[in-house]
């Protein structure tokens, strides 16, 4: 095994301080990454939609008051908290923050799928800050359990559960809303209304820049793909021609030992989905949305598996 491995990681690279940059960087039992990355996915925010939460905001809709019909806020991406933010500091200097509890939220619970969104939702500065709980859940359906719990805790001595917004994009994973929404769970059902507040597309020169990334590091003996979303997997499948053209499932791999290029994603909810959706198998798939987990994962592959 070569000492110096590929990784190509198929994001933007956060300029100021990237966190699967810094984590890859650093030499590990002999072995040392090669980093390059591919951004897939470009994102248009949806004015309608940022104005509801706006005036919803706004209105102190979102709260345990009289006059509340929100509960509280759900969010699985980045994308999706800088929206809110953006709403949050637009207040901020148009006077509404000369109001110390603005944006009116320190009795609402926040709910956010992991590490990154976190990050993001604590970087927001307010006299007051938010509520954000479920952080450690990595993945959907972890976080639609904590909620089921957690929510019904928050608003236990009221006699009826005002709905949570589920801040995201028309592609979002639905396995949130489902679990919360099951009929099965009767009186412990939690309703969700989903805020679709921007669209994504794939990045028209996507498939040019990957292979040209790709092709630049075929002198390495192993490259390893990371894949951060369900749509950046489905735009990396098409363009690597993965598919069987009769059946529309995954081409077969070759073993392992014969191969150079190795898959990776971020958490179950890509992983499932490129299984189910294409019959596509990942080598690794992180514990947690973490460059941590990530490196973990692939260095255990590397080191007992390869």
């Amino acid at each position: 095994m070569s000492d110096e491995i590929s990784i190509i990681f198929l994001k933007s690279k956060n300029i100021t301080d990237d966190r699967f940059q810094k984590q890859f960087s650093v030499i590990k039992n002999g072995i040392k990454f090669d980093t390059c990355f591919v951004p897939v996915i470009e994102h248009k925010f949806k004015e309608a939609e940022i104005n509801f939460l706006r005036k919803i905001l706004h209105r102190r809709r979102i709260g345990k008051e009289i006059g509340s019909k929100y509960g509280g806020l759900i969010f699985t991406s980045q994308r999706a908290v800088e929206a809110f933010a953006s709403l949050v500091l637009e207040g901020i200097e148009n006077g509404s923050g000369d109001h110390h509890d603005w944006p009116y939220l320190q009795d609402v619970p926040i709910y956010s799928v992991g590490p990154a969104t976190t990050r993001a939702l604590k970087a927001i500065p307010l006299d007051n800050p938010l509520n954000v709980r479920g952080s450690e859940s990595g993945n959907g359906e972890t976080l639609a359990s904590f909620i089921l719990s957690d929510y019904s805790d928050w608003y236990r001595n009221w006699d009826f559960k005002c709905p949570l917004i589920f801040v995201g994009c028309e592609r979002r994973n639905n396995i949130i809303s489902k679990k919360l929404m099951d009929p099965n769970l009767g009186m412990n059902s939690i309703p969700v209304v989903e805020l679709d507040v921007y669209t994504t597309s794939v990045i028209p020169t996507f498939q040019k820049d990957f292979i040209k990334s790709l092709n630049s590091k075929m002198a390495s003996d192993i490259i390893w793909i990371a894949i951060f979303s369900p749509s950046v997997g489905e735009a990396m499948i098409y363009s690597l021609d993965l598919l069987d053209s009769r059946t529309g499932r995954a081409k077969a791999k070759p073993p392992h030992t014969t191969r150079r290029i190795f898959f990776a994603s971020i958490g179950p909810t890509t992983r499932d989905f490129l299984q189910e959706q294409f019959g596509f198998v990942v080598d690794v798939c992180a514990k947690k949305p973490t460059a941590e987990s990530l490196e973990e994962g692939i260095m255990e592959y590397l080191l007992n598996e390869y």
